[in-house]
């Protein structure tokens, strides 16, 4: 009898467990997409529409669409992603009680919602719990589970970072505009004519053409511009302008003909505007920069920059440079990064300037510019570094990318040796005054200003550099920052060697943007005389 109590026992089980009611699963959404309505842009999916909220009727809202397999609570949130460090920014929020089935929901961005890409994250709730999508970091190959809003305004790019003054240059223009007015601008000197650009403070090089662009409102289209042989070596903006008023700007060098036409060079930093643009051109919702997202490893350097097209910081650093040297009548030869690693050597380098200026953040360098910038300074040429962070990372161009090796202090290559200081630390500084302490080593330097020994000055943060103990022997700290960024100091350097060159060094990331101060110009111009 026993086996068939068993047989019962065990049917009994079946049963009881066969009756139980099955365990119910958080919400779900299914066949999650986006749209703009039917209007398609390059480049768009099931994931990623692109919008323009101008009022034109043409691309002015996003469309989400969804199955909820369940009754839920739901909320769709439109993020701005940030760098790292900064949590990302809730632009939109939307909560409903939604039944279950299928589900239309209308984002309309409002007017003026800056140009960049947005990242869509669902929350859906249910008795049993809750599911999210959108909120994983990037990974390579790995689109996120949300879905992305491209907020198109007016992206220009040129295909090149530098030309030769003459030459064809090749820009990329993104726009759905019916027309677009497309004009030159840049620094020619202190008695330029012409209108001058508010965004850049460059004067107008020439009249505006208006483009009809009907035809090129569903892509980028690239257009071909004639330089004139007349303008100087400088840096130059195209500003693209809407009927609607949307605007874009793209940076261009136009380098010298030839190397040493004036004795002193300009380099600005387009390694390092490009490093940290976080431009999304792979559409996943975050900026395509190391600064932005870990797994970067390289950059496009053919993107056009966010905030209308000017460099990050480009008002306090380099273009504040520029507007010193435009000012004061100064001339010059203005490099890209791409024309310092173009030079053969450093012994040619020397050959053509006395003096090359940093003019903003040389962060990232290959190893021949390093190579071809420590040579010249052995050589007796003179050095001036007007921003902090210089020659801070190794990072090689291959065809239009540029990638990051690694810190140079750690590749045996101490910055400090070449620069006489190097980044000690970032973040956000309390804009705390340099205190003088070089007067009496360096007269020179502070001729003219009013400042002395325990004089202060300015107000500086962000990025700072330091001494160490790899710096040239007699590097003279010629003011210092007590505690510019918690308890480290920034310090102001400048040493000589026996070969007679001179290295100047300010040692915090937005030195030029005091150059409205008498003082602070008078510095830079004493120092100007001596190194060129």
């Amino acid at each position: 009898m026993r086996k068939p109590l068993v047989l019962v026992a065990l049917l009994a089980a079946v049963l009881v467990a066969g009756s139980a009611p099955a365990a119910v699963a958080p919400p779900r959404l299914l066949g999650l997409s986006i749209s703009n309505g039917g209007r398609p842009f390059l480049g768009d999916t099931r994931q990623l529409a692109t919008v323009s909220p101008n009022g034109d009727g043409l691309r002015d809202r996003t469309l989400v669409r969804f199955h909820l397999d369940q009754a839920a609570r739901f909320e769709l949130q439109v993020v701005k992603t940030s760098s790292f460090g900064r949590p990302p920014t809730v632009l939109w929020r939307l909560r409903r009680s939604l039944a279950p089935g299928p589900h239309a929901l209308t984002w309309k961005p409002a007017r003026g919602t800056p140009d960049r890409t947005y990242l869509l994250r669902f929350v859906v709730k249910g008795p049993s719990g809750s599911r999210v999508y959108g909120f994983e970091r990037p990974r390579p190959g790995r689109p996120t589970s949300g879905l992305v809003v491209r907020i198109l305004g007016v992206d220009v790019a040129f295909e090149q970072r530098a030309y030769t003054a003459g030459a064809q240059a090749s820009a990329s223009i993104a726009t759905d505009a019916r027309n677009v007015r497309v004009q030159f601008f840049g620094y020619p000197g202190p008695a330029s004519p012409g209108e001058l650009d508010p965004k850049t403070g460059a004067s107008a090089m020439t009249p505006a053409v208006t483009l009809d662009w009907r035809g090129h409102r569903a892509s980028p289209h690239v257009v071909d511009f004639s330089t004139s042989e007349t303008w100087p070596s400088g840096l130059y903006f195209l500003r693209v302008t809407t009927s609607d008023g949307r605007v874009g700007y793209a940076p261009v060098v136009l380098r010298p003909r030839r190397l040493g036409e004036h004795r002193v060079a300009v380099v600005l930093p387009t390694n390092t505007w490009q490093a940290d643009n976080v431009r999304d051109a792979n559409g996943d919702g975050w900026g395509d920069s190391w600064s932005a997202d870990r797994s970067v490893r390289a950059v496009d350097l053919r993107r056009a920059y966010l905030d209308f097209g000017l460099p990050d910081r480009f008002g306090s650093g380099a273009g504040a440079v520029i507007s010193w040297l435009s000012r004061t009548g100064k001339r010059v030869d203005y490099l890209s990064d791409d024309d310092l690693a173009a030079v053969a050597s450093g012994d040619a380098l020397r050959r053509a300037y006395d003096l090359v200026v940093f003019a903003g953040s040389e962060e990232y360098a290959g190893r021949h510019a390093y190579d071809v910038v420590r040579r010249f300074r052995d050589l007796g040429g003179r050095l001036m570094f007007l921003s902090a962070a210089n020659f801070h990372w190794r990072a090689e161009r291959k065809a239009s990318t540029l990638r990051r090796i690694g810190p140079w202090r750690q590749l045996g290559q101490p910055e400090a040796a070449l620069v006489g200081v190097q980044v000690t630390a970032s973040g956000r500084g309390g804009g705390k005054a340099y205190v003088v302490q070089g007067a009496s080593a360096a007269p020179w330097v502070f001729a003219g200003t009013g400042l002395s020994d325990g004089s202060t000055f300015g107000r500086f943060g962000t990025e700072i550099d330091a001494t160490t103990r790899q710096s040239p022997p007699g590097t003279v700290v010629l003011a210092r920052i007590p505690r510019a960024i918690g308890r480290r100091s920034a310090e102001m350097t400048y040493y000589r060697t026996s070969a007679g060159a001179e290295v100047f060094a300010t040692g915090v990331l937005d030195f030029a943007s005091a150059l409205a101060q008498p003082a602070v110009a008078q510095l830079l111009e004493n120092v100007w005389a001596r190194l060129a």
